[in-house]
């Protein structure tokens, strides 16, 4: 249901206000602040409005007003000024990020600890490359006894083990298996290595002994291992700060599971945020432990095939606007440092704009 622009005047300053005291808004704030011309009756029966509406709630009967999840959606959605770097700050968010990517063992962790001390928040930083598959399979014969598998994937790397049977094998059986799983299970993903096709591809090399079986599990355990993103968290302790984490049990849960590598992302979404930032809010986020929270996400190119993730993690009473801008500037010299390329696209999946971040923008 469309609201009307006195309305969206009265959200926008209620989540400002709320964002900046942490305090329910009650409608004297809203009339010193907003500027909309009309008596504290007019802005309480739109106050009660958008209470019926779903964009606020009442904590209590005599308290003002705070936004729900749907009320922020409107506002990051709409009604937000987006924020835009100065120089000085983009420059100081560039030297800083340069400064941490010297040392290129602790990439992840330096990247993460930037964003957290950036934002304030808690920070997580993943990478992981577009879905590695296998693009050639080398089965090398060493006795009747031995052979060794050797695959070659799609991200350029080489993994290989070494298998001794407790039977001897025929060298050809050895040889007919390489070419089925050249030609049956190169680029093929995780997902699609199934039973029936690893009992086909049994049933065609005349393998009784089981050993299609050993190939496939060293497949599948490869491809796994090759799939699984790598992440850094860093400033759970930051929480700590936040007057909705004061409940010490609230902000145990969350910082735990943080630390214990708990998935801010939507199973099966990848590591693309969309086009350069996404917000998800409260009850939008998949994890139980996320749903009184806000996750910031931005994308980025982390180089040689791979994508790179920077999430911030904090109350749904989050400066929005300004989390967005830094880790879009931060993506964005993310992806000319290691990528090489473009920056990704900016703005966001829910049309959060983040003005600024192209340099034609700038005036």
């Amino acid at each position: 249901m469309a609201i009307s622009e006195r309305k969206k005047k009265i959200l926008a300053a209620v989540v400002d206000e709320y964002i900046r005291t942490a305090e329910p808004v009650g409608s004297k704030a809203i009339a010193q602040s907003a500027g909309l011309g009309c008596s504290s009756a007019t802005i309480r029966n739109e106050l009660a409005e958008l209470v019926s509406l779903g964009y606020l709630e009442q904590p209590h009967t005599s308290a003002g007003r705070v936004p729900t999840p749907m009320g922020y959606r409107m506002y990051v959605n709409e009604l937000m000024e987006k924020q835009k770097l100065s120089l000085e700050e983009s420059e100081e968010i560039n030297r800083r990020l340069n400064a941490r990517l010297q040392q290129l063992d602790d990439a992840l962790s330096n990247v993460s600890r930037l964003a957290s001390q950036l934002t304030d928040y808690p920070a997580l930083a993943l990478t992981a490359q577009h879905t590695v598959t296998v693009q050639r399979f080398d089965l090398i014969y060493v006795d009747a006894n031995t052979f060794i598998i050797v695959l070659t994937l799609s991200s350029s790397q080489a993994k290989s083990k070494l298998v001794r049977l407790p039977i001897s094998v025929d060298q050809k059986l050895v040889q007919r298996l390489s070419s089925l799983f050249n030609s049956g299970f190169t680029g093929v993903t995780e997902e699609q290595i199934s039973p029936l096709l690893i009992n086909s591809t049994e049933r065609a090399a005349d393998d009784t002994m089981g050993i299609t079986s050993v190939i496939a599990a060293f497949v599948l355990e490869t491809l796994t291992e090759a799939n699984t993103p790598s992440a850094s968290i860093s400033g759970e302790n930051r929480l700590l700060s936040q007057p909705e984490f004061r409940d010490p049990d609230k902000a145990h849960r969350l910082m735990s599971y943080l630390s214990g590598g708990g998935y801010i992302l939507p199973p099966n979404s990848g590591l693309d945020a969309g086009d350069g930032v996404k917000v998800l809010i409260g009850p939008e986020n998949v994890a139980e432990e996320l749903k009184d929270s806000s996750v910031v996400l931005a994308s980025y190119d982390a180089g040689d095939n791979t994508r790179g993730l920077i999430g911030v993690v904090g109350p749904t009473r989050m400066d929005y606007s300004a989390v967005a801008a830094k880790l879009s500037c931060l993506a964005a010299s993310l992806s000319r440092r290691l990528g090489g390329g473009e920056a990704p696209p900016e703005g966001m999946h829910n049309k959060l704009i983040i003005k600024g971040d192209d340099p034609n923008d700038r005036r």
